[in-house]
């Protein structure tokens, strides 16, 4: 199984006060809450995408963090991936580390990215029930205003009208975009079906 999660956020205590308000008591607190989490639903032999920001703890704390995780890691960079690149960082933990990345999960195209694209590889294919082929998943915005506007900018492009090619019907234009955000899931890893059901309630 393929599970995807953003903005972990490991090691820092501000935005249990602050921007999240994850209200844990300390960083610790919500480190071990994270990572049970976590260990809760992935095993060994599963992977999971992270999709930036996984931690802000220094080298040394993150190599301790990423051997407590279970599954194959991989690694969407993230602004706050500072431990990327650092001769003592346990970059071989992870099965690959990438700014962008275009992987197939159940059939479908899911593009990676740290940050939103509301404009990506294979955005307007579709199955001939009208199912999407491709999804665009990202994080970075959390919920704050960015991610406001982000679904404001998804609204609008899925209210504009255009002509598929070889058709005389006019549709609208597929967007097809999921901020997989770890809050949102509790701080819990899920697959691409559990993230499109999850975003389908929010």
């Amino acid at each position: 199984m393929i599970y995807y999660i953003a903005d972990c956020h490991f090691y820092h205590g501000a935005l249990n006060t602050k921007m999240d308000k994850r209200g844990f008591e300390s960083a610790e607190d919500m480190n071990e809450y994270m990572i049970e989490k976590w260990n809760s639903k992935v095993g060994k032999t599963d992977t999971v995408v992270i999709l930036g920001d996984l931690s802000l703890g220094t080298v040394e704390e993150t190599n301790n963090l990423i051997n407590r995780l279970k599954g194959k890691l991989c690694l969407i960079t993230g602004n706050h991936d500072k431990y990327v690149g650092k001769s003592d960082f346990d970059a071989g933990r992870f099965e690959w580390i990438d700014n962008y990345r275009e992987i197939t999960d159940s059939q479908k195209k899911v593009i990676c990215c740290h940050y939103p694209i509301p404009f990506y590889e294979g955005q307007y294919r579709k199955r001939h029930n009208g199912d999407p082929k491709a999804y665009m998943l990202y994080g970075h915005v959390h919920e704050t205003r960015d991610e406001d506007l982000m679904k404001e900018i998804i609204r609008m492009i899925k209210g504009t009208p255009y002509y598929p090619i070889g058709s005389e019907h006019e549709s609208t234009i597929p967007c097809n975009m999921i901020n997989c955000f770890c809050k949102r899931s509790d701080y819990t890893p899920l697959s691409l079906s559990e993230w499109i059901k999850l975003n389908g309630t929010l």
